[in-house]
């Protein structure tokens, strides 16, 4: 049994798809007007071990994400500005050329992490006409009202908005600050923007579209209902995204979407939690905000940063440092060390453990415990299976986790020319008995990140950086 913790019960449910056995999944994805950091990257990965699990449990998933290309401003409550036009301001470049840039760099970074490509990845510029088909729609039903600035969606004519975070509208109201009031006509705090027109502080945006209010933009919260209804119909199974889109974000999803369909928008909401560098929040000020070009400089293996997401459940915070990256590089050298002596089809020769097979499974089915899922693995690597059937399963484990063991079956390590030479040398001192020379090659050796186990028959070289 697969269960899911639903942010809008507070609870975690048993799954069950709306359609048997096929799941419609739209997870927000980013605004690309800056570098995906590993922040980013933790959520990205916990949404494919999701869509991983999903499959391992006999699903088929329509997998939906989103590019925000324009109209994010820099408050999720509709004030300042545009995210892509300070971009495009900071690098002098244009604002298509910055999400061009910043969506290929998103690309390039989940693949680096073996994150499997959403089925449809669409943008908000090329869903345009969808924005304000939606936006009519509102307007026939009466929820919208316009003022010089914008339309917006009047939260006072929904009556469960709010519903996911459990905080009642005259709570809601209270809490947010004044200063967010920029608009003098707008009615309500906690009102919306769906679509802002190209005056006063926007009135030089480049990106702008013709629309029956007038020229100009969709604010950010509509792109997403409208994407994700346009794939998947009127209600998705599971939307995901990061905990601090449930109060603003989210709740204007479900207020618009169901204002505007008469339909529950999304029976479960999964939310993943932040991570945090060497104890302290991410941030540009403090300079560090990690990218994958990062982690490869500082010689890891972007896999390394994969396994290290998983040691911790995803509705927890995680902890980032650089020695917590190096435990997660050496546990998944040891891996690969393991599977590189197997045979090459020894996992097309072998039967899967059922028994295991379903430990594991139902680990990742308790909302998705992957730490629990990994000491599985662990469990398996050091029992007495027959080498067949632990390798077997291992691989089929690995098809969730998704740590490109299978890569590694057979494959022998490719040293580098100056540790040969060293290892040569090392060769020849024991030959000679020079034992206090051989240790010195020995600690060279693993300066250069790798180890040595002495055999009777020879040695066996390992990476252990």
């Amino acid at each position: 049994m697969l269960k899911i913790y639903n942010t809008l019960s507070r609870k975690l449910e048993e799954f069950i798809s709306l359609e048997s056995r096929k799941v419609g999944m739209y997870t927000c994805g980013p605004t690309v007007y800056g570098y995906t950091h590993i922040g980013h990257l933790r959520k990205y990965t916990s949404d494919d071990i999701l869509v991983r699990v999903l499959v391992a449990y006999g699903y088929e998933v329509k997998h939906v994400m989103n590019i925000t290309d324009v109209g994010h401003l820099t408050s999720d409550e509709d004030q300042g500005d545009d995210k892509l036009e300070k971009g495009a301001k900071e690098r002098n470049e244009s604002v298509w050329e910055v999400a061009k840039y910043f969506t290929d760099y998103f690309i390039k970074s989940t693949l680096a992490l073996n994150i499997y490509p959403p089925d449809n990845l669409v943008k908000a510029t090329d869903h345009i006409k969808e924005q304000i088909k939606l936006i009519q729609i509102l307007e026939k039903k009466g929820f919208i009202y316009q003022t010089e600035q914008a339309i917006y969606f009047d939260v006072s004519k929904f009556p469960n908005y709010g519903k996911l975070t459990g905080q009642k509208l005259e709570e809601k109201t209270v809490g947010v600050r004044q200063d967010v009031r920029v608009d003098p006509k707008k009615k309500n705090p906690a009102d919306f923007a769906l679509w802002f027109f190209t005056v006063g502080h926007f009135k030089d945006h480049v990106m702008r579209w013709n629309s029956p209010w007038g020229e100009g933009f969709p604010g950010w919260h509509i792109e997403c209902s409208a994407m994700s209804m346009e794939y998947l119909g009127n209600t998705l199974d599971i939307h995901t995204g990061g905990i601090d889109h449930i109060p603003v974000h989210h709740t204007n999803e479900i207020a618009q979407s169901e204002a505007a369909t008469g339909e529950q928008f999304v029976r479960y909401w999964v939310h993943h939690n932040f991570l945090r560098i060497d104890q302290v929040k991410m941030s540009k000020s403090l300079k560090n905000l990690y990218t994958i070009d990062d982690i490869r400089a500082k010689g890891f293996d972007p896999l390394a940063l994969r396994y290290l997401f998983l040691t911790a459940h995803y509705r927890e915070e995680l902890n980032f440092s650089w020695d917590s990256l190096q435990a997660g590089q050496t546990a998944l050298n040891n891996l690969r060390e393991i599977v590189r002596d197997w045979n090459s089809n020894v996992s097309e020769e072998s039967k899967v453990s059922k028994d295991v097979s379903e430990k594991f499974l139902n680990a990742l089915g308790e909302d998705l415990n992957t730490s629990k899922a990994l000491a599985v693995v662990w469990e398996m690597v050091k029992s007495d299976f027959a080498s067949g059937e632990k390798a077997a399963t291992i691989l089929e484990m690995d098809k969730v986790l998704g740590l490109g063991l299978s890569d590694y079956v057979g494959k022998k390590i490719e040293i580098p020319a100056e540790v040969q030479k060293l290892l040569n040398q090392r060769e020849k001192a024991r030959e000679e008995k020079d034992f206090e020379k051989s240790d010195e090659l020995r600690k060279e050796i693993k300066k250069m990140g790798y180890e040595i186990e002495d055999f009777v028959n020879g040695v066996k070289v390992k990476i252990i950086s």
